[in-house]
């Protein structure tokens, strides 16, 4: 399977004017799969990213390894990973199953730019492509913890688990340390034919950044999207402000920035605008983050408890329990 620009989440190309690290991390795969059926009892894989490096707050099946989920009565269930080597990872995501057809999501790499991948069946079966499990289309764009840091695995990344238990496609524009909302920017998520946008990135911009440009991005989206949804999340609770009184009051600023913006918009009635504040996203144990800053699987886990009651209220989405 080619990779290279097959796998970027954006046309960086198309949309040359946006900051160089931008472009960067739009070759980043977080959140895409592939959907394909097979009746293989095992399933391979062959893969290679671009960088060498690893990251200390992310595991490296989640950085630039693979995740297999495999629908079982209706539902996706986790199959098995593809743990990297390097640069370069062969091996078996999972044997000894039977030999009729499943339905197959293979999650990539959260923080690598994926430039090759090979799927492996035995050789008297057969593998055919699959469609798209999810409907619609909802945009979400923010910061590293959208982009999955720091989730376990490719599948845990919030996005994609909003995605399996809606059925829903929440498609992730995770931008780590970037989520910035600058105008080039906007004008590419704008371009997105979308049935909502979610604005999860004030973890990233500076108190004076929100207040310069949370405004302009949200009109630039409804200037394309006279009545389409916009949500804005408040950043969550930095677990590193426990003690440090300038992180704390860093969160506390950023989050009455944008508080300021979303009332301003909705003076000038701006309409169809949501806002979700921050309310002990990760709980209230501080045991729900990796390093400080990013949510484990434990704090993903109570962030989404969080949004889906005003996400399932706003866009009218069902979602299971996992």
């Amino acid at each position: 399977m080619p990779g290279g620009e097959y796998f970027h989440r954006v046309d960086t190309a198309k949309y040359n004017q946006m900051p160089p690290a931008v472009k960067r991390l739009f070759t980043n795969s977080a959140g895409l799969a592939i959907c394909f059926t097979t009746n293989s009892p095992v399933i391979k894989a062959k893969w290679t990213v671009t960088n060498s490096g690893r990251m200390g707050n992310m595991t490296g099946i989640a950085q630039k390894g693979l995740d297999l989920y495999i629908k079982r009565d209706g539902k996706w269930q986790f199959a098995g990973v593809g743990s990297p080597s390097g640069v370069s990872s062969e091996g078996v995501l999972v044997n000894n199953m039977g030999t009729e057809e499943k339905e197959c999501l293979l999650y990539l790499p959260l923080y690598d730019e994926l430039k090759s991948l090979e799927i492996g069946t035995t050789s008297d079966s057969y593998i055919r492509a699959g469609q798209n499990p999810f409907k619609n289309k909802i945009v979400i764009y923010g910061s590293s913890i959208l982009q999955g840091a720091s989730a376990s695995r490719p599948g845990m990344a919030y996005s994609s688990r909003l995605s399996r238990s809606s059925g829903y496609n929440f498609i992730n524009l995770g931008l780590s340390g970037n989520g910035k909302m600058e105008k080039e920017v906007a004008d590419m998520v704008a371009d997105i034919d979308a049935d909502a946008f979610i604005l999860d990135c004030i973890p990233n911009p500076s108190p004076t950044e929100i207040t310069e440009r949370a405004a302009e991005f949200v009109m630039t989206l409804r200037s394309k999207h006279p009545d389409t949804p916009i949500i804005v999340i408040q950043t969550l609770i930095r677990e590193k402000g426990n003690f440090d009184q300038k992180v704390k009051k860093w969160v506390k600023q950023q989050n009455e920035a944008i508080a300021r913006q979303i009332e301003i918009l909705r003076k000038n009635d701006v309409k169809n605008l949501y806002f979700i504040k921050e309310d002990h996203f990760l709980g209230t144990d501080h045991e729900g983050s990796t390093d400080g800053v990013h949510p484990n699987d434990l704090g993903f886990d109570r962030m989404l408890q969080k949004y889906k009651p005003h996400l399932s209220k706003i866009l009218k989405v069902k979602f299971d329990k996992e």
